[in-house]
């Protein structure tokens, strides 16, 4: 027999004498495996449904002449910011106030004479039917003084509401007639946003849901809002519905027709989140290992079967099986197995990468006892 031959049986006793002096510990009671844990915790969410929407002034006119004239007076620059009542053009008008000078005059007339007749007709020295023909003409010249008014009050185009002006299309000098454009005016304080909501959300539309609204030609800087009312009807050929979402902008830096990138925030609600990277998926079925004190204290790996809901970046909404505050295995589950202890090496709160978390020594780890989940 050869030497080869004799070294194999030697080998396997040399390492049978090793193992019993030693105990067996080294194969028997293998170490814990080091895991990362993160704690399971409620965070305001919501479901997204994102669309395009379009900016509309909270209020909108287009501003016209009534009345072919010319223009005597301008009383307003390009995007200038007016009150309620402000005049912005004045039109000729000098025939207008003289026939108001002759009507005035006349309705003085028709007063005086009007009280003269009604102080004889006391005392009998007027008849009932001449003081009616005096308060006839009292009544004609006030009505004549309101038509002359009125138009006169046609030559002076006020703005209607509080806002801002567009671009000036007239210039002094000039005569318009009824329907040319003026200028525009738009109350920008406030901003609707209309957008198209596909008709399978329409249960879940309501008044009061949040959106969040960003715009490629402001850096994509979002701007939060809230839904003000929903159209009453369905667009039968893109079978979606409208809605209306109001914004304050008190900066002015939104435009009316800006094009926006619409988030509708839906079904806001208080959910438990775990870190995407604890969830064990097999077939349709998800898990998650839970660590939790064993039966002579020290920390061991509990299989839980969960239902999983909502998933945004790196985050997974638990819908049943856990509950907000347990800890969760999200580094070395491969590692773990259901039962078998395990060593902490850190828990994850989100404020550090996981390289400073590998990196930091076991005595800082933070594997002081955990608190038991009512």
């Amino acid at each position: 027999m050869s030497r080869a031959m004799l070294s194999i049986p030697f080998l396997g006793l040399v390492l049978c004498l090793a193992f019993s002096l030693a105990g067996g510990s080294a194969w028997a009671q293998p170490s814990a495996p080091g895991v990362i844990l993160s704690e399971a915790r409620v965070v305001e969410v919501a479901d997204r449904v994102e669309a395009l929407g379009t900016l509309r002034a909270n209020e909108s006119v287009t501003i016209t002449a009534t009345v072919t004239e010319t223009i005597s007076a301008i009383h307003f620059e390009d995007g200038q910011q007016v009150k309620a009542g402000d005049v912005l053009v004045e039109m000729t008008s000098r025939e207008q106030h003289a026939r108001l000078e002759e009507a005035q005059a006349r309705l003085s007339e028709a007063e005086q004479q009007y009280q003269r007749v009604k102080s004889l007709e006391a005392t009998g020295s007027a008849s009932a039917s001449l003081l009616d023909e005096r308060r006839r003409d009292l009544r004609a010249a006030r009505a004549t003084l309101a038509a002359i008014e009125s138009q006169l009050a046609d030559r002076l185009i006020k703005a209607p509401f509080a806002g801002v002006v567009g671009l000036r299309n007239i210039s002094l000098g000039a005569l318009v007639e009824p329907g040319d454009l003026i200028t525009t005016l738009d109350d920008d304080r406030s901003m609707k946003l209309d957008f198209p909501v596909p008709s399978l959300f329409l249960p879940s539309l309501k008044p009061g849901l949040a959106i969040e609204a960003r715009s490629p030609a402001l850096n994509h800087r979002s701007f939060d809002g809230e839904v003000s009312s929903v159209a009453s009807r369905v667009d039968p050929v893109t079978r979606t519905v409208q809605v209306r979402a109001r914004i304050e902008n008190p900066e002015r830096e939104l435009r009316p027709g800006l094009l926006m990138q619409v988030e509708l925030l839906r079904d806001p609600r208080a959910a438990v989140l775990v870190p995407e990277a604890a969830i064990l998926q097999r077939g349709a079925e998800h898990a998650v290992l839970v660590v939790e004190e064993g039966a002579e204290g020290g920390l061991t790996a509990q299989r839980r079967v969960v239902q999983v809901g909502l998933r945004r970046p790196g985050e997974v909404e638990i819908l049943s099986g856990l509950s907000a505050g347990e800890r969760v295995i999200t580094q070395g589950a491969d590692k773990a197995r259901p039962g078998q202890a395990v060593q902490v090496l850190a828990v994850d709160d989100g404020s550090r990468p996981l390289s400073e978390l590998l990196a930091q020594p076991a005595a800082e780890a933070g594997d002081e006892p955990l608190e038991r989940t009512p």
